[in-house]
């Protein structure tokens, strides 16, 4: 059984930079099993098409606009995935549904998707994420956990997490 978890956004975009920052904090705080892969997808496109081909498990972790409070963490799984990817609720989304309609059609789709997101305050240029979003990187890092956890994939802590 394989799995990724992608962290996608842009670092120099505030907030943007949720995604990728919840991936790095979960690769350093745990043993990561070799059936899982944790990629920083930045803002990458169809070079990904290869990682994400055949997997069985496939978390998308990313900035989410849902017109919820900025600060609001939202999970999006199974029928509403499709929905999910038809709005545009990412400043980026234009590479990751263009990446899974390839992967449709080369029939190499992964067998199951959640996205775990955060409502953005700000997405201006800054390397520093808000106050707000910033605080639900530990939350986005135990949603991701659970998931595996529950999928039977074992992420053991690491004794002095890597920052």
């Amino acid at each position: 059984m394989r799995a990724v978890v992608l962290g996608i956004g842009n670092t120099i975009l505030t907030d943007e930079a949720a995604g990728v920052r919840a991936a790095m904090a979960l690769e350093g705080a745990y043993r990561i099993p070799d059936n899982v892969q944790v990629i920083d997808g930045g803002t990458s496109g169809m070079e990904m098409i290869e990682d994400l081909s055949d997997l069985d498990f496939l978390i998308v972790i990313d900035v989410v606009k849902t017109g919820a409070a900025p600060g609001t963490v939202v999970k999006i799984s199974g029928e509403q995935i499709p929905v999910f990817f038809r709005r545009k609720l990412s400043p980026h989304q234009i590479a990751l549904p263009d990446v899974l309609a390839s992967l449709e059609l080369l029939g190499t789709m992964p067998q199951e998707i959640v996205v775990l997101g955060v409502e953005p305050v700000s997405l201006e240029l800054g390397m520093e994420m808000t106050p707000t979003v910033a605080d639900k990187i530990p939350t986005l890092v135990g949603m991701a956990l659970a998931e595996l956890t529950a999928r039977g994939y074992a992420l053991t802590p690491l004794a002095v997490p890597v920052h």
